[in-house]
């Protein structure tokens, strides 16, 4: 897949990978992981889409300079700038956990419509308290800011998800999932920058309900397609069967035998129902 880079209005840059032909088709990554959560879909989805797989600031090879502000709203912003500029007008958007969080918060404050949006896995608007792993990762990054103890916690960070770990968030134990973790973490042992800039994130980050995604489904009047693992304890398909209720223009589809990475245990599945809604 070819690198390119997207320089958002403040400087802030995106590192992105595409391939294939057609509309554009942007999925975005997880928490923790790389643009490599989705490559197991491009085999399937390059003959009629063009895929763009970016890293997520902070992840990846995508920005990591502490002096961005990180909060939830900035890398919405972020999201929504990078997917009206490379995508073009109205694209095709999805992504998983994080990335498809800051997307549905970009559609929320009016900076991204899309033509179609793909939710795989999240807490939508639900608070967090359920993803402990999660929260205690969060509660770890904000000591980034501290002197000394930034470079310390850049070389623990790879045990956060250990590649043993990432098997078993693939509910098939698929071995490729160890790769993805390593690559997530390749470059972070002693990223100081980057602790700090994680630092800056895990402070702004809330736990709550998020109120103003659940105000916000009613105006998302464009197809959205909710497609949930019938296997990831982390991300219970109760929130997606609230939001199906919200939402104008919605359906739910489970993938049987699928956990936390369900482009890992069978990206054919994954792949035939993004072919499908998107038409």
């Amino acid at each position: 897949m070819r690198l390119r880079l997207y320089h958002h209005g403040d400087g802030a840059r995106v590192a992105y990978r595409e391939q294939g032909t057609g509309p554009a088709l942007i999925l975005w990554h997880s928490e923790l992981l790389s643009y490599r959560e989705f490559e197991p879909l491009v085999e399937e989805l390059e003959h009629r889409f063009r895929v763009v797989l970016p890293d997520l600031p902070l992840h990846g090879d995508s920005e990591d300079r502490p002096h961005h502000p990180y909060s939830l709203d900035w890398l919405a912003e972020v999201v929504a700038g990078f997917c009206n500029d490379v995508g073009g007008s109205r694209p095709i958007v999805g992504g998983h956990g994080l990335g498809v969080e800051l997307t549905m918060r970009a559609v929320a404050a009016g900076e991204l419509r899309p033509s179609k949006l793909i939710v795989l896995a999240n807490r939508l608007h639900r608070g967090a308290g359920g993803d402990r792993e999660w929260a205690a990762w969060l509660a770890l990054a904000r000591l980034g800011s501290l002197p000394g103890v930034d470079r310390v916690l850049m070389r623990g960070a790879p045990y956060a998800l250990r590649p043993g770990r990432a098997q078993r968030l693939s509910a098939r134990a698929n071995a490729e999932a160890a790769e993805l973790a390593r690559h997530s973490f390749a470059d972070a042992g002693g990223n100081s920058n980057l602790a700090r800039s994680w630092a800056v994130f895990a402070r702004s980050r809330p736990n709550c309900v998020q109120r103003e995604l659940i105000e916000a489904y009613a105006a998302m009047d464009f197809p959205v397609l909710l497609l949930w693992p019938e296997e990831d304890p982390r991300h219970p398909p109760v929130a997606a069967e609230e939001a199906l209720d919200l939402l104008p223009d919605a359906q739910l589809r489970m993938l049987p035998r699928t956990g936390y990475l369900a482009a890992y245990d069978d990206p054919v599945a994954v792949a035939r129902e993004i072919s499908a809604f998107s038409g």
